[in-house]
């Protein structure tokens, strides 16, 4: 469940990405590395577990995958953090830097 929730967030970031590939305003670059990194972290686990279960991995308990559901979104909302923090570093359409030094 966490490879599936987080191939999602993956695809959805590359597609968000794409579309403002040249500018790249809202800095979803390192969101989209995340992801995959993520994506593929889960995929090499997938696979030890698959080695080590054989046919009882494709049945898991309930629980087990709620679990995993519930791991797979904190892993969003992790990433979705770290990149709000780097957009806000990097700035890139200024807007935080006007907000903070504008004289009224």
């Amino acid at each position: 469940m966490t490879l599936l929730v987080t191939v999602f967030a993956a695809i959805a970031s590359t597609v968000a990405w794409y579309k403002g590939a040249p500018e790249d305003n809202m800095a979803v670059k390192p969101l989209c590395f995340m992801f995959w990194g993520a994506s593929l972290m889960w995929f090499v686990d997938a696979c030890f577990e698959y080695a080590e279960l054989k046919a009882e991995y494709f049945n898991p308990a309930p629980a087990d995958m709620l679990n995993d559901l519930f791991l797979g979104l904190s892993v969003i909302a992790l990433a979705l953090i770290i990149w709000i923090v780097i957009l806000l570093v990097k700035d890139p359409q200024g807007k935080v830097r006007k907000s903070l030094f504008k004289k009224d």
